[in-house]
């Protein structure tokens, strides 16, 4: 089966959540019997394009079957050109309304239109894909007209193996020492950012944020404040070359994230076997189980209690990381190849 599997913006996107998603779905499909294509266009450059339309071949790439991971003009080009060749057409759905407010400035005040725009555009796939129950949820209250799947985003466990040789250079790197608070991804306020800096004024631990920020002028007030003037105990390291050094660095990975539709940075630091303090989400209760392979929290008295015991307690950081190891051992890329597959092939083979 040809499958083009197509995350438009790929490029200025490489260091978000949704490119990671993406590049773990080629990797998991390449031992299956589905060749995936990422670019929808008949050529591999423009020139080839323009080549391609001379010769009557059309714009697009010949496929069996066609799935967009975002909703720009590109992806809404492809849904409609699926949609007029009766090509079957997977959306999936990393974007809601919920999990977008408090990235970038002024964002809410596009939440009602971005809602009608998500309703309109997942509406258009035979198939969306959701990467959790709770996401599934959500997508049912807006409503869409389209039958909804849900599929774990994964982890790549292979992206992750000898995370403790990169412990001691990344802390030397950044001058850290003792027990280390740290989070790691994009730094937005709605991943937890004020929560994460007042936690570090109310505990005697290191804090730092592995991962890029931006405070230019769509950059969020509170990025710009607490970047700007961030408290004595917090750094933030901006982006790290490799992942595996922020793992290994830290030693309790703290997520007081608002909304997510999966949280795969949560699956990365189990994976590495961290002791994990999350926010008590419905999407975090779905996939994990608090006292057992994580802590969840409601409140910051919660989690300076469970930053405390964590650091006091070298044993519990070692049975919830390693059942945390377990956990992310259910999300591994052969589950999401072979479901991923499956629904394709389901999808064909009803055209």
């Amino acid at each position: 089966m040809r499958a083009l599997n197509y995350l438009e913006l790929a490029g200025p996107l490489e260091r978000s959540g949704i490119a990671t998603a993406a590049r773990q779905q080629h990797a998991a499909l390449a031992p299956t019997d589905v060749a995936v294509r990422t670019r929808p266009w008949a050529g591999d450059d423009p020139l080839d394009t323009a080549l391609s339309v001379a010769r009557g071949d059309g714009v697009f790439a010949d496929v069996d079957l066609a799935h967009c991971h975002l909703f720009g003009p590109g992806s809404v080009a492809v849904a409609r050109h699926a949609r007029r060749t009766d090509t079957p057409l997977v959306l999936h759905a990393h974007t809601l309304r919920e999990n977008t407010m408090g990235s970038w400035r002024g964002v809410e005040l596009l939440a009602d239109p971005l809602e009608r725009y998500l309703r309109w555009f997942y509406s258009l796939a035979d198939r969306v894909i959701a990467p959790s129950t709770y996401a599934k949820e959500r997508l049912e209250t807006y409503p869409i007209d389209a039958p909804i799947d849900v599929l774990t985003n994964g982890v790549d466990l292979d992206s992750l193996v000898g995370v403790e040789e990169f412990r001691e250079p990344y802390r030397e790197r950044f001058d850290l020492e003792g027990t280390v608070v740290f989070t790691v991804g994009n730094v937005f306020e709605r991943k937890g950012l004020t929560t994460f800096c007042e936690l570090a004024k109310r505990t005697e631990y290191e804090f730092v944020w592995f991962g890029p920020y931006d405070t230019g002028p769509h950059a969020s007030e509170s990025v710009k404040r607490w970047v700007n003037d961030p408290p004595e105990s917090v750094t933030f390291t901006g982006w790290v070359e490799d992942k595996r050094g922020a793992f290994g660095a830290g030693d309790v990975f703290v997520f007081p994230t608002k909304s997510e539709t999966q949280g795969l940075v949560a699956l990365e630091a189990m994976a590495c076997g961290k002791a994990c303090v999350l926010s008590d989400l419905p999407v975090f209760r779905e996939y994990f189980t608090d006292g057992e392979d994580c802590l969840l929290c409601g409140s910051e008295a919660e989690y300076v209690d469970a930053i405390d015991r964590l650091a006091a307690d070298p044993d519990l950081r070692s049975e919830l990381g390693a059942n945390a190891r377990e956990t992310a051992r259910e999300h591994s890329l052969d589950r999401v190849g072979a479901e991923l597959a499956d629904v394709y092939h389901d999808l064909v083979e009803a055209t």
